[in-house]
C-alpha cells in the first residue's frame, strides 16, 4: 500500500512491489507533493525512502513540504526518509551537467544502485526524470536509461516514482516529454486540473498498472495540510467542464 488512502483504493491495495511508475503532469498538479507523501508514508511504516531532487535545491524542497503537517523531519533524522541533489552527486561522481556519454549514464545508474543498495531503499522517487533525459543524446539512449534504471530497481525490490511533464501538441497529450518514459514504464499516473466555472481544480487518473486491476475513472485530489485527498469526480457534479 502508499498509505495514500483515495490512491490505494485507485490503485485495489497499491502499487506491486517493485513497480517504476511515471508520475506526469502539467506544472502545479502536486507531482513532487504526491512522491513526497509515497515516501513519507513508506517512512512512518519503517521502510528506508529516498528523494533524489534535480532541479530543486534539496534545503528549498524541505522547507516546502514543511508547510505540510503530514511531513516530519524526524523521519530525516532517524535515517528513513533521505534527499539527495543531484547536482551533489554529479560533483561527487566527477560528471559534468551536459550531454551524456553512455559511460556518464553507466555512472550516474551505478550511483543510484549504490543509494538503493547500501541504504535498503524500497521506495525512491527521482524528480525529475525529464531533466535527466534533456541530457541524454537521443531517444534511443533515454530508453536504455529508464530500462537498465527500473531493472535494477526492480531487482532490488524498490518502488519508484519517476515524475514528469505531459506535453500537449497540436491537442494530443503526451504522457511525457520524449514519448519513451511511459512506454517502458510499469504505470503511469496522470496528473491535471480540470475548469469548474472558472476554478481550476486537480485531478489524478491512473492511465495504466501492471500488476493490479486498477480504476482508470478520473478522479478529483485536493492538497491538504494532511496530504493529498482524493474523490471521485462525479462527487463534484456533472458541470465541469
Amino acid at each position: 500500500m502508499t498509505g495514500i488512502g483515495g490512491l490505494d483504493n485507485i490503485l485495489n491495495g497499491g502499487i506491486p512491489l517493485g513497480n517504476t511508475v511515471l508520475v506526469t503532469g502539467t506544472v502545479g498538479t502536486g507531482k513532487t507533493t504526491i512522491g513526497m507523501e509515497f515516501l513519507v508514508r513508506g517512512a512512518q511504516k519503517g521502510e528506508n525512502c529516498a528523494f533524489i531532487t534535480v532541479t530543486e535545491p534539496s534545503a528549498k524542497l524541505i522547507e516546502n513540504m514543511r508547510t505540510y503537517d503530514f511531513f516530519d523531519d524526524e523521519l530525516i533524522k532517524a535515517g528513513k526518509l533521505h534527499i539527495f541533489d543531484l547536482h551533489v552527486i554529479y560533483d561527487h561522481l566527477g560528471l559534468e551537467w551536459g550531454e551524456y556519454e553512455i559511460r556518464d549514464m553507466d555512472i550516474l545508474l551505478g550511483a543510484f544502485e549504490d543509494i538503493v543498495d547500501e541504504l535498503s531503499i524500497t521506495r525512491l522517487v527521482i524528480d525529475s526524470i525529464t531533466a535527466i533525459c534533456y541530457q541524454l543524446q537521443n531517444r534511443s539512449a533515454i530508453r536504455k536509461f529508464i530500462f537498465d534504471l527500473g531493472k535494477f530497481l526492480s531487482t532490488f525490490g524498490c518502488t519508484t516514482f519517476l515524475i514528469s511533464e505531459t506535453v500537449i501538441e497540436a491537442g494530443v497529450e503526451k504522457y511525457s516529454v520524449f514519448g519513451v518514459e511511459e512506454a517502458i514504464s510499469d504505470g503511469i499516473m496522470l496528473l491535471g486540473n480540470i475548469n469548474r466555472k472558472g476554478d481550476l481544480l486537480r485531478t489524478i487518473q491512473v492511465v495504466k498498472m501492471r500488476g493490479t486491476p486498477h480504476s482508470r475513472a478520473k478522479h478529483v485530489s485536493d492538497l491538504t495540510p494532511d496530504g493529498m485527498a482524493i474523490v471521485p469526480l462525479l462527487k463534484w457534479g456533472s458541470d465541469m467542464y
